[in-house]
């Protein structure tokens, strides 16, 4: 019944290429949204969903919206109809690709909430993000517990400080442990789990919970129900005498743990109802369990099954009751600002009728359409036409959006990731100012973008396309700060560099269908690093006339082998001799640094850049009129006749491998990762699969996804992550060498 429900569901909506869902506020009927355009900041909750491919993002995503109201059907990831995985590629993969903004109410709460992707390829959607959320769920698959990315995004939140709250999802799989998923959140993430709720039942028994601090039992109907009605009422002994006793225990294991880590809920504990739990008030601690989360000093968990409708409405509660208001987080310098504009740039669409849209996190201030606002990174005053609240691929128009809240612009011509905006150039200066700081100088952090490490040619049908070809490429570019383009100098082809394979192509397919142009891609490539193996001298002297003016200059530094493998791309380490420092001013410094820089994007063996070294400059003499363009220019000479003195070495990416497989299919996956220079370091159990830790060069891993499934009749799974660099054996380099020259 449910196979030919679904079938008729797919058959109906085939002619659309976007299928149309049932907004019950969008885009007619905006009056809740409108009425409280700005509300008070205490009950804003900007947040992100986050985790490993496949853990359920977007269907708890397209839950929270179903239950706040904001769209009257439920949508699935595998029918292609969710809000959030608006774009074509994503619904034809059925997985999330780029972030998508929703901003909905629940109770009297308004959440800006960010579905962000699982895929490796796309961690940087998920870093800038991050950079501007206050609070984020950690979605877990409850059979896997922690996966590779889940790691890598619970990194990437540990850097930007932001409390969590953990949902296990999926209790109604197969192989579904609750226990084995809290245990692999202590063990693998260092972090001390809060256990909110218990599971009534697993796997194919699994249907509701008991919120532990309450002692109340949620129970959802079986069948097809779409989880709006469940039945809540206290938990009694008599009900369940082996489920009672367990929420006790649980309820008095969280009031320990919790006093332990809150001085003032164990000032409490210790006194009144230190003789008696039972009697301390569910308020009480859900108050002191905020302030632990809020600290960061441990991680609130709770569980449910999202497809099956069940545990979402408590998430829910549990992200207002427990993830911080815009006001609770550290702004950092904002306060300099006091009650001017200060907002970050964090994600760039292209709209091809209104242009390039802005997304904003306001962090003092208020913006108003049809204002100018100052870019402090471009330096530059732009016009903002329209003001937008993002719902996925819809948007509804505001007339103002206070601090605290994330909105859309339109308008921003030249904003891209990472800017910040002011009101306008001279509030920029007089924060400045009240900092203590050089004028335009106050900058809000803004994203780390990770080297790609593959690249191809791309190459327009015809050479009329070649302008339209670059125009799309420069839309993604300012869209994806993790694409590069560049120009090959010897060949003039296009080169588009990415972070896997699955982003290039993700990337050749928007080329196609969004601008309407076939490209050819070249095949794709490994981008490696060159190093020098030993030191190396050079000096050199440029003297040159132009007009009137005389331009000399002479340089004289050295190389040496910098400690590899200390970061993934490593910038040379630059030195001055003591009567060189003596001489230099800072502008001067800068434009040596800048001509070391320069000369390392292009090593000498096969024009990688070179990384891992330390450079030393021994003498600088220069005639005073010389330009800044002409020293720079000297030292980047110098120091490529210093690299072609010294040895070059080649040095590969070297991924993390994680791979998910069963019992069955271990000893085909080992055989065939051994003859790719693999190296295992760790094999897992979970449930009845394997997981195998292991190291590989990035070269090995070409067409990797075809080969295993092949291997494993399509049941296995793996991720990639760049680990470091490392040195090639003098065999492979001397076999990328004669290929690269085309000997082989």
């Amino acid at each position: 019944m449910h196979f030919w429900k679904k079938r008729m569901k797919i058959l109906s909506l085939t002619e659309q290429s976007f299928r149309q869902r049932s907004y019950s506020t969008l885009p007619e009927d905006v009056k809740s949204l409108r009425s409280v355009v700005n509300p008070d900041i205490s009950r804003i909750r900007n947040i992100g969903i986050m985790a490993h491919i496949d853990a359920g993002k977007t269907t708890t995503t397209e839950r929270m919206l179903y239950y706040s109201g904001y769209i009257r059907t439920l949508g699935d990831v595998d029918d292609g109809d969710t809000v959030t995985d608006f774009m074509v590629q994503e619904r034809e993969r059925g997985i999330t690709i780029q972030s998508a903004a929703v901003t909905f109410d629940w109770k009297d709460y308004r959440i800006n909430l960010i579905d962000t992707p699982g895929h490796v390829d796309f961690t940087v959607e998920v870093e800038r993000c991050l950079r501007v959320l206050d609070g984020a769920v950690a979605v877990f698959d409850a059979s896997a517990g922690v996966e590779a990315q889940t790691l890598t995004v619970w990194r990437q939140a540990d850097k930007h400080r932001i409390p969590r709250i953990c949902f296990l999802n999926k209790m109604d799989k197969n192989g579904a442990s609750f226990t084995n998923a809290v245990e692999s959140i202590k063990q693998k993430l260092k972090t001390k789990p809060l256990l909110l709720q218990l599971p009534i039942g697993e796997a194919k028994t699994f249907r509701g919970l008991v919120d532990v601090l309450t002692k109340e039992r949620i129970i959802w109907k079986s069948g097809l129900d779409d989880g709006k009605n469940f039945e809540q009422k206290p938990l009694l002994e008599a009900d369940d005498p082996n489920l009672f006793h367990e929420v006790q225990d649980a309820r008095n294991a969280l009031i320990e743990q919790v006093a332990d880590l809150d001085d003032e809920f164990a000032e409490l504990v210790l006194g009144e109802y230190s003789e008696n739990f039972d009697l301390l008030p569910a308020d009480k601690l859900q108050a002191a369990v905020r302030r632990v989360t809020l600290a960061r000093a441990a991680v609130p968990v709770l569980c449910g099954s999202a497809l099956r409708n069940k545990g979402v409405q408590p998430l829910l509660d549990a992200v207002a009751a427990y993830l911080p208001a815009p006001s609770e987080r550290p702004d950092g310098f904002p306060k300099w600002y006091n009650d001017d504009l200060c907002a970050l740039a964090f994600k760039v669409l292209h709209d091809k009728r209104r242009g390039p849209l802005v997304f904003i996190r306001i962090y003092s201030g208020a913006m108003k359409p049809q204002s100018a606002v100052y870019n402090i990174n471009k330096s530059c005053t732009e016009r903002m036409s329209r003001l937008l609240l993002p719902f996925a691929d819809q948007q509804v128009e505001i007339p103002s959006l206070m601090a605290g809240n994330i909105a859309l612009t339109v308008g921003l011509k030249q904003s891209a990731t990472g800017d910040t905006i002011v009101s306008s150039k001279a509030s920029a200066e007089a924060a400045a100012r009240r900092a203590g700081r050089e004028a335009g100088s106050l900058l809000l952090a803004g994203v780390d973008v990770p080297e790609p490490v593959f690249f191809c040619t791309i190459e327009p049908p015809s050479a009329a396309k070649q302008q339209d070809l670059d125009n799309a490429l420069n839309c993604l570019q300012r869209e994806d700060p993790s694409l590069k383009v560049k120009l090959d100098p010897d060949t003039g082809q296009t080169v588009l560099c990415g972070m896997g394979e699955l982003h290039i192509e993700i990337i050749h397919d928007r080329i196609k269908r969004e601008y309407g142009i076939d490209t050819y891609l070249g095949p794709l490539q490994i981008a490696y690093r060159e190093t020098i193996l030993n030191a190396a001298q050079a000096a050199d002297t440029l003297d040159k006339t132009v007009g009137d003016k005389r331009h000399c200059v002479s340089v004289e530094l050295e190389q040496r082998p910098g400690r590899a493998g200390e970061q993934v791309a490593g910038a040379p380490v630059i030195k001055f001799a003591a009567d060189v420092a003596e001489l230099l001013l800072m502008a001067l410094q800068g434009t040596v640094e800048n001509g070391i820089a320069n000369s390392c994007i292009q090593g000498p063996l096969l024009g990688f850049p070179v990384q891992d070294i330390e450079v030393t400059v021994q003498s600088l003499t220069v005639h005073p009129d010389t330009s800044h363009t002409m020293i720079s220019a000297c030292v980047s000479r110098c120091m490529q006749k210093a690299l072609k003195k010294a040895s070059i070495q080649i040095l590969e990416p070297l991924m993390n491998l994680e791979i998910t497989v069963s019992e069955d299919h271990l000893s085909a996956a080992l055989a065939d990762l051994a003859q790719r220079r693999g190296s295992i370091q760790e094999i897992q159990s979970r449930q009845d699969n394997r997981v195998v830790v292991a190291a590989i060069p990035l070269a090995e891993t070409m067409g990797y996804s075809t080969v295993l499934r092949s291997l494993t009749s399509g049941s296995a799974t793996f991720t990639l992550e760049l680990a470091s660099y490392q040195a090639l054996n003098s065999h492979e380099q001397r076999v990328l060498l004669q290929r690269t020259r085309g000997l082989v």
